[in-house]
């Protein structure tokens, strides 16, 4: 009886082992629309993965038709732009912000953090940390202060 038993166990762990597992419980998929020749798109993806969420990454030629499709204006541009639990994101946006977004809910379109700040998720470049907002963009495209980095 005992081996069976044991056995019974051991199969229930290998099928156990089988199951996919999720990246972070109650996090939701961050969808990233990157062009494919870009390098520190790749190193914000590793970013948000790092932080438990899971990622889809979709490769695409010019990513404005998709901040245009999300309603996020042009002038919060930068080299990617991704989506979140109905929200946009432009950028380098750090994960810390994106869970407080997602935390706090407010009513607006997303964060971006315009261009490409060194040392922000993604851009580090050693020791340089060039100061950035990450911005919290309404409805209407205007915008205010979300976050300041580097943070005091």
């Amino acid at each position: 009886m005992k081996r069976r038993a044991v056995l019974q166990y051991a199969l229930g762990a290998v099928a156990l082992s089988a199951l996919p597992v999720s990246a972070a419980p109650g996090l939701p998929e961050v969808e990233v629309f990157k062009n494919p020749n870009c390098g520190c798109c790749g190193a914000w993806v590793d970013h948000m993965k790092a932080a438990g969420f899971p990622v889809k990454v979709v490769e695409v030629e010019d990513t404005g038709t998709v901040r245009r499709q999300v309603g996020m204006p042009d002038r919060f541009g930068s080299c990617h732009t991704a989506k979140v639990a109905g929200y946009a994101l432009e950028g380098h946006v750090p994960a810390e912000e994106v869970k407080r977004l997602l935390k706090t809910r407010p009513q607006a379109v997303g964060l971006a953090v315009p261009g490409m700040p060194a040392g922000s998720p993604g851009m580090e470049m050693g020791p340089r940390l060039d100061p950035f907002k990450v911005l919290l963009v309404d409805r209407s495209g205007q915008s205010t202060v979300f976050a300041a980095y580097p943070k005091a």
